[in-house]
């Protein structure tokens, strides 16, 4: 057997400037890549233990515990059957001797080979030890199949000093593979390993020996200047920003800071200024163009002000930094200054007269322009108003002019603030403070975890919103299917339902769709989606409620009585979750369970009252009067939507149902007795179900 030695293993591609959107999942994909391949050829001892390197110029991963020669592999293959292999008088046939030496054993003994049942037949199986790949086979397949699967987002392709073209992300210039001190004979994009790489592109010279694959992070931080560890650099850019920050905060979104990190090599933030006169300007603007256009952090006092200071993240670490900071401040003025530009004259029109213009901007061909859609929103919307309890004209002047700040300047330049500007614009025009907040509330939530409109008109306006865009884009054929949902159908529906659950609003769903679905009456390409709609807003509804630790079971308990309203859906769910911790709980959920199957499959149907002079056994004379005794209860604590002490008053009948069905044949000889029993079942039936289908909470 050979002995395998054991040491880090170091893989480093040195490129041209890579996409800085791209180079975390680059990063990633490159180092879990050759990480599977080699633990799939047993290249690596026990559990995989390695560090992934990501800078604008290189991808590199440190494997530890990898072998030079995988171990040697027990092996047993099937030769062929007993029957083609051996002849009628028991000897080797030449089909098997030519098996045997295209297995690479052309001399093995017959009697070494293990005769075994396959299937209904026997055959002949070969038993070897196999040698394990080596190193250099091993990583010249895992390089080669994990560059050809690296998410590139577009290739390019180059020409290598030789004159061969070569298509990769961008043009590769240098390839490190090391196991230890020595390095590993592999190539990849027409180059060949080595030991030596490049440091930062201004701060280091010439070429960097890499000692040994565990010195890479330390050598190219010490003589290159390179922090290769994509996380810990991401980590010393916010912590140096926090710092500089002070008293103030950091505007940080998670996806500039990542955008930044894949820019520089060695992250040093430096302070720069703007003039004080751009603060008249919203600070979304400001902030936007700072974040969009420059890569910059702005930063704000602790109320959320913006400040007239922010902060830059260089790739230069200088003693004299007044060159980059007046560069910086010198290329963001005219930026700021447009959007000074755009406010200004955005500020000489008011949206009302803005709306007319929507006549020329398609919203859909089937669905007319967006001056069409907005006459939808506000009749819509002067329909929900009394629904949420709010006035009918100030949500109608709202959704009138709710998308008009689409057509302005600023919009035009930053989309993301469609909305934002219109809230700004409206309160410049003098509108109602409502109208104006329902401008940028109308587009919330906007996401996960993004807040609900605060206002009762922002809410009808957001409602009338989702709701018009889902009936109006259903009803052309265009449903989400599958993981396709271009019209992000999925993500308005469960807008609809936060604003619904979490304003507590006394809204029939059903309502609601039909009231969009009205809008669509001269609009012959909409057909009638009404009832997939309600469905599909069911089937967000149950993902919703799982994602907020509701159990399954106790979601269709609920559900499955298709309510309409949902405002009290939670309390319904918390209700039947306290039921089912009760000791009688189990018990009434399989009488519920077996009550529904007998009335199914009652042909006659129940009577609608009991006739209490047919009720002739003690158990179900016990059982009605328990149940006259529990429904003025039951139906109280309904009243009052005290859902919890409902269900639970149910369970003072678990005795007298137990008796019932213990004492009494349901379906009696008699057709009178037989409907009555029925009846009586029916009404229990009705009570039981008072709060959610407890049947659904049977094992």
């Amino acid at each position: 057997m050979t002995q395998s030695n054991h040491a880090s293993l170091l893989v480093e591609l040195l490129t041209e400037e890579l996409p800085p959107k791209a180079l975390a999942r680059l990063g990633t994909a490159f180092a879990d890549g050759i990480v599977e391949r080699l633990a799939a050829r047993d290249l690596i001892d026990g559990a995989p233990s390695f560090e992934k390197y990501a800078t604008p110029r290189r991808l590199a991963v440190l494997i530890r515990n990898v072998r030079d020669v995988a171990p040697e592999k027990q092996v047993r293959e099937k030769v062929l059957p007993v029957t083609v292999a051996l002849d009628k008088e028991g000897n080797p046939t030449p089909p098997l001797a030519k098996k045997l030496a295209a297995l690479g054993f052309p001399d093995f003994p017959l009697s070494e080979l293990e005769r075994a049942q396959d299937g209904k037949a026997e055959a002949f199986f070969l038993r070897y030890a196999a040698p394990g790949a080596t190193l250099a086979d091993g990583l010249q397949a895992a390089l080669d199949e994990t560059l050809g699967k690296l998410p590139i987002p577009k290739v390019m392709t180059y020409q290598r000093p030789d004159g061969t073209s070569v298509q990769f992300v961008r043009p590769v210039q240098r390839l490190i593979a090391m196991h230890g001190r020595n390095v590993v004979p592999v190539s990849a994009l027409g180059v060949d390993a080595g030991d030596t790489t490049i440091g930062h592109r201004f701060m280091s010279e010439g070429f960097i020996a890499i000692a040994h694959a565990d010195d890479y992070a330390n050598t190219l931080r010490d003589k290159g200047r390179v922090v290769a560890n994509f996380d810990d650099r991401r980590e010393s850019i916010r912590t140096q920003l926090q710092a500089f920050a002070g008293v103030d905060r950091v505007v940080m979104p998670e996806a500039l800071l990542d955008e930044v990190n894949a820019l520089v090599e060695w992250p040093v933030v430096y302070e720069c200024r703007f003039d004080e006169e751009f603060l008249q300007v919203p600070q979304e603007c400001l902030i936007l163009t700072m974040q969009t256009n420059q890569k910059y952090f702005a930063l704000t006092d602790q109320n959320g002000k913006l400040r007239s200071r922010f902060l830059i993240v260089s790739n230069i670490d200088t003693k004299t930094p007044g060159e980059i900071v007046e560069g910086n401040e010198r290329v963001v003025r005219p930026r700021l200054a447009d959007a000074k530009f755009f406010f200004t004259q955005d500020k000489k029109k008011r949206l009302e007269d803005r709306v007319p213009l929507l006549a020329n901007v398609v919203y859909h061909n089937k669905l007319g322009s967006a001056l069409q859609r907005v006459e939808r929103l506000e009749a819509l919307a002067g329909e929900i108003a009394p629904m949420v309890g709010v006035d009918a004209a100030l949500t109608r002047r709202a959704a009138r002019l709710a998308k008009a700040d689409l057509l302005t300047d600023m919009v035009g330049e930053f989309p993301e603030l469609q909305g934002t500007m219109g809230t700004y614009y409206a309160r410049h025009d003098g509108e109602p403070e409502e109208v104006a907040l329902a401008c940028s509330e109308h587009y919330q939530p906007r996401f996960s975890g993004d807040d609900t409109p605060s206002t009762g008109v922002g809410a009808a306006v957001a409602l009338a919103d989702k709701l018009e865009t889902i009936v109006g884009i259903w009803g052309i054929g265009l449903a989400p299917t599958g993981e396709k949902d271009p019209f992000a159908l999925r993500r308005h529906a469960l807008g609809v339902l936060r604003i619904l659950l979490e304003k507590k609003l006394p809204v029939d769903l059903r309502d609601l769709v039909a009231s969009a679905q009205r809008q669509f009456a001269n609009v012959p390409q909409v057909a009638d989606s009404q009832e997939a709609v309600y469905a599909f807003f069911m089937d967000r509804l149950r993902g919703l409620l799982r994602e907020r630790g509701f159990e399954a079971n106790d979601i269709e308990a609920v559900l499955s009585l298709n309510p309409t309203r949902l405002d009290d859906i939670v309390a319904r769910l918390d209700a039947v979750r306290e039921f089912a911790a009760l000791p009688e709980a189990a018990a009434l959920a399989a009488a519920n369970k077996r009550i529904s199957n007998i009335l199914k499959k009652s042909e006659q149907g129940a009577p609608s009252a009991v006739n209490k002079e047919l009720l002739v056994e003690a158990a179900e004379k016990n059982l009605y009067a328990q149940i006259e005794q529990v429904t003025p209860r039951v139906q109280s604590q309904l009243g009052a939507r005290n859902y919890t002490e409902a269900l639970s008053a149910l369970a003072a009948l678990r005795e007298s149902v137990d008796t019932f069905f213990n004492d009494v044949m349901v379906n009696a000889d008699d057709p009178a007795l037989r409907n009555n029993r029925l009846a009586l079942l029916n009404a229990l039936h009705q009570q039981m179900n008072c709060v959610a289908d407890i049947s659904k909470l049977a094992a």
